[in-house]
């Protein structure tokens, strides 16, 4: 059995995604960062350049927002955000799911997919930027 080329899969999820309704295209990830927080750096270096070229970046675009002291207050979120970095996936405006800290590449692919695979979106559920990277 042959296994599809990851460049056939990104077609066919991208011609998915262009049919579903557009509500279900507002989904995004929402980093919360801190100015000076090793993890939120060591993410922008490991995960940062290629997000936007992946599957989860075309279903969840990532955008960034700082943690103030106290605790980031956002409309959606579920309790405010206190630690840097926090990822935040929404849609329709609201949390569906959220990662605390930066487990490393490997284990954040894994739970970036859970997320977007419990919302019925187009991800893999597989995770990793190996089989997500769009082609060139």
């Amino acid at each position: 059995m042959s296994i599809p080329r990851p460049g056939l899969i990104f077609a066919a999820l991208l011609a998915l995604v262009a049919l579903l309704p557009r509500a279900s295209m507002a989904a995004e990830l929402v980093m919360f960062s801190r100015d000076g927080c090793p993890w939120c750096a060591k993410f922008e270096r490991e995960i940062g350049p290629i997000y936007p070229r992946t599957t989860e970046g075309a279903v969840a675009p990532l955008r960034r927002v700082a943690v103030v002291p106290g605790g980031t207050p956002m409309p959606g979120l579920r309790e405010p955000v206190v630690a840097a970095p926090t990822f935040v996936l929404f849609d329709g405006g609201q949390e569906r799911g959220r990662i605390t800290g930066y487990p490393g590449d490997d284990a954040f692919w894994g739970l970036l997919g859970r997320m977007l695979a419990g919302m019925g979106d187009a991800a893999s559920p597989e995770g990793g930027p190996s089989a997500m990277v769009k082609s060139q």
